[in-house]
């Protein structure tokens, strides 16, 4: 618990990845690319549940050996075009039916495993605090907005009105972009018509591009194991 409210970890893992098959339970360092969010949700007293929701039977079985419970996907949740907000809005209604009001939902995404204990505890310390009714971690973006373009009619215009892209790094302003590592947000704010995790009063907790890797491809489970015998030596 968290300031004597529930808190529940959900890992969202579906079946039907397409860059890479199976990619939640691709091993990564020698264990499941899923179990890294799990261990993870496992180290922190405040999380009274783990939750992998999941469409898949390898993959609850994978999440249930490694701790977890498992909450079935219903198939509309499922898909490609899918949005994780849908199913965890499913996950929470089914959850009230049962009679858990959680307080809080800590979003773990299989895909983001290189995080930190100490990156989740960072978010639930600006919660514990009380001013803050979700927050996310972010990474310095990959692009700063005042470099990109958009093409109009053929024709490159800068994104951002009056923006100079070919300025220093060092004079463009600091840009952030969401890593996917950590969400936690209060349940009872995420409506029916919700398309946003990030509710209420916001808070960002900022971390390292080596810790922020997302994993979508083969090329990105090559970066993450270099990136996972880096951080041994």
């Amino acid at each position: 618990m968290l300031n004597d409210q529930r808190v529940i970890a959900v890992v969202p893992a579906r079946g039907g990845s397409k860059s890479v098959p199976r990619k939640n339970i691709r091993p990564l360092g020698g264990k499941p690319l899923l179990a890294w969010s799990i261990d993870i949700a496992k180290q922190i007293g405040e999380i009274d549940r783990i939750i992998v929701s999941t469409d898949d039977e390898t993959i609850a079985t994978v999440g249930r050996s490694h701790g977890a419970e498992i909450y079935e996907r219903p198939p509309h949740l499922a898909t490609d075009e899918a949005l994780v907000i849908d199913a965890l809005k499913d996950l929470i209604a089914r959850l009230k039916q049962e009679g858990e009001r959680p307080e809080w939902i800590v979003l773990l995404e299989a895909t983001c495993p290189l995080r930190s204990t100490e990156d989740a505890r960072e978010c639930l310390k600006l919660i514990a605090t009380g001013a803050y009714d979700s927050v996310a971690t972010f990474k310095e973006a990959e692009l700063n907005p005042h470099r990109a373009w958009k093409l109009v009619d053929g024709s490159p215009e800068v994104f951002i009105p009056g923006a100079i892209p070919w300025l220093p790094r060092q004079k463009l302003p600091p840009a952030y972009q969401l890593n996917g590592a950590v969400y936690v947000f209060r349940a009872s704010l995420v409506a029916e018509e919700s398309k946003s995790l990030l509710v209420g009063k916001l808070g960002a907790v900022l971390m390292p591009k080596e810790r922020s890797k997302d994993i979508d491809d083969l090329v990105d489970f090559m970066i993450a194991e270099a990136l996972l015998e880096k951080s041994k030596s």
